[in-house]
C-alpha cells in the first residue's frame, strides 16, 4: 500500500510533494498525535525503523543484566543482594515488554535473538565495560540509569502505541534503580576515605561512556531526522545528552565526587554546562565489537539461551498438551 522507502544510510527528508497520499495521511495521523497501533496501515520503514529501535532496546536490557548479575552473590549486605536480584530481575522483565511490543510488528522472538547472536543488531555500548568493584554497581544504577531515564521518558510519547506504553512502566522501574544507585554511592561517600575514593575511580571510568549512551552527535546521526518526523525520537541525541549533564553535576557535586571532565563548566549565557569533547574514535571501536567486554557479553548470552532451549522445549511442550486436554474436554 506504501512506497517503498529504501534506507539509503542518509538523512535528507523526502519533502511532502516526494511522499505518496498513503504516506502523506500517515504522517498527517503522526502530526496529529495519533497513536500508531499494530493492525494501523504504516509506511515499511516506519516498521523497519521500529524494529531496529525495539529490538536494539530489548537486547540492551537482557544484556544489561549481566555487568551487574554477578555482584549479587558480592553485594556487601542482604538488603544489597536483595534490592540487586529485584533490579536485576526487572530489566529482564523490560526486555520481555519490548521484544513482545517488536513482535506486534511482525518480527519473531527467535529472529530477533538470532540477530543479537550473531551480531547483526546492537545493543547499548555501556554494557561492553566490566563492573569491577561494587562501586560500579551503584554508579551503574546513577550514571547509567539515569541516562536510560532521559532517554526514555520521552518515549512514553513515542507515536507507536505499544512502544510507548511499555515505556510507561519501565520508566517508573528505572526510576528506582536511579535511587537505588545513588544510594549505594551516598552510602560509600559517607564512609571511609577508601569507599569515597572507590567511588571516584567508579564515576571516572563510567561518566563518558555514559555520555556515548546517547548516541553520536547530532550531525552524524543519519536516522534522527526521519525519526524525529515520525515521532519515533522527541528529542535529539545532543538535547538529551546537554540535559543529563544538567542533571548530574549537581549531584555529583552533592556526593562530594568530582567529574573527569577539565572543561566542565556552567555557561550562564546558555543557562547550561560546557564540557569537553567525546572520544568518539573509542565509541565506534565499541561498537564494532572491541570493546572490553563486547566478546564475554555475546558469549554468555549465547550459554544462557542455549542452555535455556530445554525450559523453552518443555513450555511448548506443556502448552500442547494443555490445548490437546481443552479440546477433548470440548
Amino acid at each position: 500500500m506504501y512506497a517503498q522507502m529504501v534506507d539509503t544510510g542518509q538523512s535528507r527528508l523526502p519533502e511532502p510533494a516526494e511522499l505518496s497520499a498513503d504516506e502523506r495521511a500517515f504522517q498527517a495521523r503522526i502530526d496529529a498525535d495519533v497513536k500508531i497501533e499494530p493492525r494501523d496501515d504504516m509506511p515499511e520503514a516506519y516498521r523497519r525503523t521500529l524494529i531496529r529501535q525495539i529490538q536494539q532496546h530489548a537486547h540492551s536490557e537482557v544484556v544489561g543484566m549481566l555487568p551487574e548479575g554477578n555482584w549479587i552473590t558480592r553485594a556487601p549486605s542482604l538488603q544489597r543482594k536483595a534490592t540487586l536480584m529485584a533490579k536485576v530481575q526487572d530489566e529482564a522483565g523490560h526486555g520481555l515488554y519490548l521484544y513482545c511490543a517488536a513482535e506486534t510488528l511482525g518480527t519473531s522472538r527467535d529472529r530477533m535473538i538470532d540477530d543479537l547472536h550473531a551480531g547483526r543488531v546492537r545493543y547499548s555500548s555501556i554494557f561492553n565495560y566490566p563492573t569491577l568493584t561494587w562501586a560500579d554497581i551503584g554508579t551503574i544504577g546513577w550514571l547509567v540509569d539515569g541516562a536510560a531515564i532521559m532517554n526514555q521518558i520521552p518515549l512514553c510519547r513515542c507515536s507507536f502505541g505499544p512502544y510507548a506504553r511499555a515505556m510507561i512502566r519501565v520508566c517508573k522501574e528505572e526510576s528506582f534503580h536511579q535511587r537505588q544507585g545513588f544510594d549505594i554511592l551516598m552510602t560509600l561517600c559517607r564512609g571511609t576515605a577508601e569507599q569515597k575514593a572507590m567511588a571516584q575511580d567508579a564515576l571516572d571510568r563510567w561518566w563518558w561512556p555514559s555520555l556515548m549512551m546517547f548516541g553520536p552527535p547530532d550531525a552524524e546521526s543519519v536516522h534522527s531526522a526521519q525519526s524525529a518526523r515520525w515521532k519515533i525520537k522527541l528529542l535529539s541525541n545532543d538535547e538529551l545528552r546537554q540535559r543529563y549533564v544538567d542533571q548530574t553535576v549537581p549531584q555529583a557535586e552533592y556526593l562530594g565526587l568530582a567529574i573527569p571532565d577539565p572543561k566542565l563548566a556552567w555557561n550562564g549565557e546558555r543557562g547550561h554546562y560546557d564540557f569537553g569533547e567525546i572520544d568518539w574514535r573509542e565509541f565506534h571501536e565499541v561498537l564494532k565489537g572491541n570493546g572490553p567486554c563486547n566478546h564475554d557479553r555475546i558469549a554468555t548470552r549465547i550459554k544462557a539461551w542455549e542452555d535455556g532451549a530445554w525450559v523453552r522445549e518443555a513450555a511448548v511442550a506443556h502448552a500442547a498438551k494443555r490445548a490437546a486436554r481443552e479440546l477433548e474436554a470440548a
